[in-house]
């Protein structure tokens, strides 16, 4: 059975003091959950804060992005080992925002699921597809390109230890949530893509995540369809008691 994951992506979002008052919020909140991984992932700023107030509880940390080169000339990034050592086990890497505003394509995101992995990372790799893909009928083609080059390179139990969040564009931030049928569709879909890469095993143990306007009022819905193994999730985990009823979907 692969065990549900419920991210939260706290983007541009809570100084140093905030995001340590709602985590040890959290930190009561989901003190007794064990039967869902919990990650949340601050700024750069406050991942070491916020570390050594989580580092005895049940939730784990993750980076929102990360360079993929060990170190060098790249004004304003951070290196995987960087990330490692602040105490992040998790860090999201090719979420829409990134490929839309700075930059990321497939290629640096396959770049970086590569240097998660070899600094001990879990990636959590982003992919889906904006309106005018979903409403021109290519969001197969886009997800699945976007997997597969994604991988390019990874072993079968690489891919089985990492996590991918289906995002379709479309969804994020505006209110608008895909159906759960489509949404599992598209998970769906992925999974099946991982068959073709890595066989059977892995894509059966490979977590895969919705995300997009997730909420306490929808997640259960979510969680109950086959291929949905959790959630990444925005302006919901920046909300103690919201986040926790997404956590806590049961």
């Amino acid at each position: 059975m692969r065990k549900p994951i419920i991210a939260g992506n706290w983007k541009m979002h809570k100084t140093v003091g905030e995001a340590l008052a709602l985590v040890r919020e959290l930190c009561g909140i989901t003190a007794s959950v064990t039967d869902v991984e919990i990650v949340i992932c601050p700024t750069f700023t406050a991942l070491y804060p916020v570390h050594m107030a989580i580092c005895e509880g049940p939730l784990r940390l993750g980076a929102q992005n990360m360079h993929w080169e060990a170190q060098g000339a790249y004004t304003g990034e951070i290196s995987p080992a960087m990330v490692k050592e602040v105490g992040c086990t998790y860090v999201i890497i090719g979420h829409s925002e990134r490929r839309q505003y700075f930059g990321e394509t497939d290629d640096t995101v396959n770049k970086k699921v590569k240097a998660a992995i070899a600094a001990e990372l879990i990636p959590i790799m982003c992919v889906g597809e904006t309106l005018e893909q979903r409403e021109a009928g290519i969001t197969e083609g886009v997800v699945g390109r976007q997997v597969r080059q994604g991988l390019t390179g990874l072993t079968a139990e690489q891919i089985a230890e990492m996590v991918i969040a289906y995002e379709p564009v479309w969804a994020i931030g505006t209110g608008r949530t895909a159906s759960s049928e489509d949404a599992n569709a598209v998970c769906r879909y992925i999974r099946q893509v991982v068959t073709e890469l890595a066989g059977t095993d892995s894509a059966e143990k490979v977590r895969i995540q919705y995300g997009g306007s997730v909420k306490g009022e929808n997640i259960a819905e979510l969680m109950a369809k086959s291929d949905i193994d959790g959630a990444l999730v925005g302006g919901a985990s920046l909300d103690a008691e919201s986040f926790a009823k997404i956590i806590k979907f049961k």
